[in-house]
């Protein structure tokens, strides 16, 4: 019964990880008996799944160990598995015990997220649950400590480090976008990845007038689910038939690549494409063979900068392991009316969405930087474009008025998405009603949404 899809070369190899379990059921040692409920299940040998051993400490306690990315061993946050086999009011510590970042929202409330079969809605384990700490018993390695009883004894349980959303999730949501036959949306394929999956783009228009062009990218890292929450929100909004949206079509050309890594998201890997690479510092100069989805946006944004209309805004979104509320990091320019221009977006997105901080946000130049689609883009395009990297957290926000944090959930990733899709209107609604965009930018940069000494120039960090 002891299956594993994983090489170990030698003890306390961990690192060297490069596969999942897989239906694996951990026994005491030495064990020789006949299987028991209680004797648990692990497996993360499905989409989007992660964990690449599990040690017997005691009856009731379990060292877990995250499979590194592929071809890079120095990426270890995201896990996903399930387990199964369990005794009803079993009780359990499981140790996630290889992390490979050690500042962490978990220091700050942040759970794990949970479902099981018959409860299949996610939800985060309470966070008096939780415990993240330096063990003396791993090299002083920060470990994440959870209690949980299982309750169901035929429920297959299911844990994360935080909602997933699958490459098969957004081929289903882009079919059904798909079915209704839309004339003011458009699906092609950019291209494929190294295993052959779909590199989707979305033209979200009205057929009619004179437009700006704005593109959205999500999941360039792959374990940054959040991020395809928030881009569902701003696809959802854009195709619905609510005025702002109907306005926005008929002024605006939204370009939306979904899912810019889909074979790092497939494998369950947190920061890497499939070859081990960050794409998100490849901008520059990606390979066709190694990095063809990035290439083949980027070729797709050279052009569309070429283009008469004219690429107006590039957006990145992200999601931030360390860091509460959603916020956005933008470039660092010697002119000033640049500078308050730049400003303008996050200003007026933070009066539509109570969860994004414009305090939070910042402007940097930071060379570690430089090949990200920020910074690579914004230095590519002229000076009426902005390029912005949308972070938001992986755990929670802080409310105005409020004392303690308010978890994420699935929906209010979501209600973010719509939030900033919204903003657009409220960006361009000088322009459509006449007014000239600097006119725009420079009225409002000179009244209530004037840039002030809160916001974060960052030329280092």
């Amino acid at each position: 019964m002891h299956e594993r899809n994983l090489v170990i070369p030698e003890a306390g190899g961990e690192d060297a990880l490069v596969g999942n379990v897989n239906k694996l059921m951990v026994t005491p040692p030495g064990y020789t008996g006949v299987p028991r409920k209680g004797h648990l299940v692990f497996d993360a040998c499905f989409e989007s799944g992660n964990l690449g051993r599990v040690d017997y400490i005691s009856e009731f306690e379990f060292d877990l160990f995250i499979r590194p990315d592929t071809c890079n061993p120095r990426f270890r946050v995201w896990f996903n598995f399930t387990v199964e086999n369990v005794r009803e009011t079993q009780r359990v510590i499981f140790n996630i015990v290889n992390f490979s970042k050690t500042k962490s929202l978990y220091r700050d409330g942040m759970s794990p997220v949970v479902k099981s079969t018959s409860r299949p809605k996610w939800q985060r384990l309470p966070t008096k649950n939780v415990y993240y700490y330096r063990c003396p018993d791993h090299r002083r390695n920060y470990v994440m400590s959870f209690a949980f009883c299982f309750d169901r004894e035929d429920d297959v349980y299911q844990f994360a480090y935080c909602y997933p959303y699958t490459y098969t999730r957004l081929q289903h949501y882009l079919d059904s976008l798909e079915r209704r036959n839309l004339d003011y949306l458009q699906r092609e394929q950019l291209g494929l990845s190294v295993q052959q999956r779909r590199l989707d783009l979305l033209t979200i228009t009205s057929p009619e007038k004179v437009k700006k062009l704005v593109v959205l990218t999500a999941r360039v890292h792959p374990g940054e689910s959040p991020a395809s929450f928030i881009c569902q929100g701003v696809i959802d909004f854009l195709v619905s038939q609510h005025p702002v949206a109907q306005t926005l079509r008929d002024h605006v050309i939204f370009k939306i690549v979904p899912m810019l890594n889909p074979d790092g998201v497939y494998l369950g890997n947190y920061r890497c494409s499939l070859m081990g690479f960050d794409l998100n510092r490849h901008w520059q100069e990606p390979s066709p063979w190694a990095h063809p989805t990035l290439h083949a946006v980027k070729q797709l944004i050279v052009q569309l900068s070429q283009d008469p209309v004219g690429l107006e805004f590039y957006i990145d979104v992200h999601a931030h392991s360390t860091m509460m509320n959603g916020f956005m990091y933008g470039n660092v320019f010697e002119e000033e009316e640049r500078v308050q221009r730049q400003a303008v977006f996050p200003r007026l997105l933070c009066q539509n969405a109570p969860d994004f901080s414009f305090s939070n946000t910042s402007f940097n130049r930071d060379v570690v930087k430089a090949g990200t689609g920020r910074r690579f883009l914004g230095g590519l395009l002229d000076d009426t474009s902005y390029c912005y990297t949308l972070e938001v957290s992986f755990y929670s926000y802080m409310a105005a008025g409020s004392t303690s944090p308010v978890p994420y959930t699935e929906d209010t990733y979501m209600k973010l998405g719509r939030n900033v899709a919204r903003t657009f209107l409220d960006y361009y609604r000088g322009v459509m009603g006449g007014v000239t965009h600097f006119c725009l930018v420079m009225t409002l940069s000179v009244s209530k949404y004037s840039v002030d000494k809160t916001m974060k120039y960052n030329t280092h960090l």
